[in-house]
C-alpha cells in the first residue's frame, strides 16, 4: 500500500504529568512526566505506524521544542519530513488531578506566528513528493500568520492531482475548504451545527442534516463524530451510524487523531465504508481507554472492533 501522507502546520510536544490535589500558591510536584509528539497529523500518523500501514508526515518544526519533537516523531519510527520555521513549536499540558477524583486538565498554547513563506513551503513539501500518495491527512488547527483559505488551497491542490483529502479542523478554516470541496471531513458536533447553521441532539434530524450538507455537492464522505455516542457517516448513496460501546474513560487527548488514523488506513486499504467507520469508532474507544497522552494499544482496537461487529449483528 502506498504511503498515507499527513500535514501538521501547528504540531505540539504534549507533556503529561500527575499531581494528587490542584491547589494555589503551591508548588506541586510530579511524580514523573511523560513527552509526546503531538498535534492532529503527527498523531494520525503515528496511529497508522501502530498498525502497520505506511506513512508519511510532514510538520513544522522551530527552536528547542522543535528539535525535541522531531527526535520523539523519529523514536517512533514514522517517515517525516520536517519544514523549519523561526518560530519555537508549542507545548500542551495535559494535568491528571488524582483527588478529590481522577480529573484530567489540558492547556493548550498558541503556537508559533508562521510566515507566508513558511506556510507555502508547506505546500511545496507537499507537492514534490513523487509518486504522490492518493490519500492526505490535513489535521488540527492553523497556526497564527496562516489566512483561513490555507486548508481550501490544500483541497484546490489534492483535487487537481487526483488525491483524497481527509480535513479534520473546525471553524473559518474548515468552511472555507468545505466551499472548495474535498473528499471528507470529520467534524465534531459543535463544528457540524457550525456548518449548518443549526444545533439539534436529534439522531433523526442529524441524519437528514448531514443528507442535506453531503447534497450541496462539496463533499464525497461527511463522517460526524458524536464522541462517547459513536460516530454518523454519510455519503450520496450510504449512511451508517455506530455507536461507541461504553468503557472506563481515562483521557481523551488523541481520540479524535486515532479515529481519523484508522478511517483514513481502512479507506487506503480498500475496505467498505461501514468496515472503516467502525474501525475508527474503535479506535477512538480505545484511545480514551489508556492515560494521558498515550494513544491506543491495537489490541484493545481489534477487541473493541468485534464487540461492535457483535452488537451490530
Amino acid at each position: 500500500m502506498e504511503p498515507i501522507l499527513t500535514l501538521t502546520l501547528n504540531p505540539a510536544v504534549d507533556v503529561a504529568i500527575e499531581v494528587d490535589q490542584l491547589a494555589p500558591q503551591r508548588k506541586l510536584r510530579s511524580p514523573s512526566a511523560r513527552y509526546d509528539a503531538g498535534g492532529g497529523g503527527i498523531n494520525v500518523a503515528r496511529g497508522i505506524k501502530r498498525c502497520g500501514g505506511a506513512v508519511h508526515a510532514i510538520f513544522t518544526a522551530g527552536g528547542p521544542m522543535g528539535d525535541l519533537l522531531t527526535r520523539l516523531v523519529a523514536a517512533e519510527g514514522v517517515p517525516h519530513q520536517v519544514i523549519p520555521i523561526a518560530g519555537d513549536t508549542r507545548e500542551s499540558f495535559t494535568v491528571q488531578v488524582k483527588q478529590p477524583r481522577d480529573d484530567v486538565y489540558r492547556f493548550v498554547l498558541p503556537g508559533p506566528t508562521l510566515s507566508q513563506r513558511e506556510a507555502e513551503a508547506c505546500l511545496t513539501a507537499l507537492s514534490s513528493i513523487d509518486p504522490l500518495p492518493r490519500y492526505w491527512v490535513a489535521s488540527g488547527s492553523l497556526p497564527q500568520g496562516v489566512d483561513d483559505e490555507f486548508y481550501a488551497r490544500l483541497a484546490r491542490m489534492a483535487r487537481e492531482r487526483g488525491a483524497r483529502l481527509v480535513l479534520d479542523t473546525s471553524g473559518p478554516a474548515l468552511s472555507a475548504a468545505v466551499e472548495e470541496g474535498l473528499y471528507l471531513i470529520k467534524p465534531n458536533a459543535r463544528e457540524f451545527a457550525g456548518l449548518v447553521g443549526q444545533q439539534t441532539a436529534n439522531e433523526s434530524e442529524l441524519r437528514e442534516l448531514s443528507r442535506a450538507l453531503i447534497g450541496r455537492g462539496k463533499i464525497d464522505v461527511l463522517v460526524l463524530s458524536l464522541a462517547a455516542d459513536g460516530a454518523l457517516l454519510t455519503t450520496a448513496e450510504e449512511q451508517h451510524y455506530c455507536r461507541a460501546p461504553a468503557v472506563e474513560q481515562l483521557s481523551s487527548v488523541g481520540a479524535g487523531d486515532s479515529f481519523v488514523a484508522l478511517l483514513t488506513l481502512k479507506l487506503a486499504e480498500g475496505r467498505p465504508l461501514a468496515e472503516a467507520l467502525r474501525y475508527a469508532v474503535a479506535a477512538g474507544t480505545a484511545a480514551v481507554t489508556t492515560p494521558a497522552t498515550e494513544l491506543f494499544h491495537m489490541e484493545d482496537v481489534e477487541r473493541i472492533y468485534r464487540q461492535i461487529e457483535a452488537a451490530a449483528g
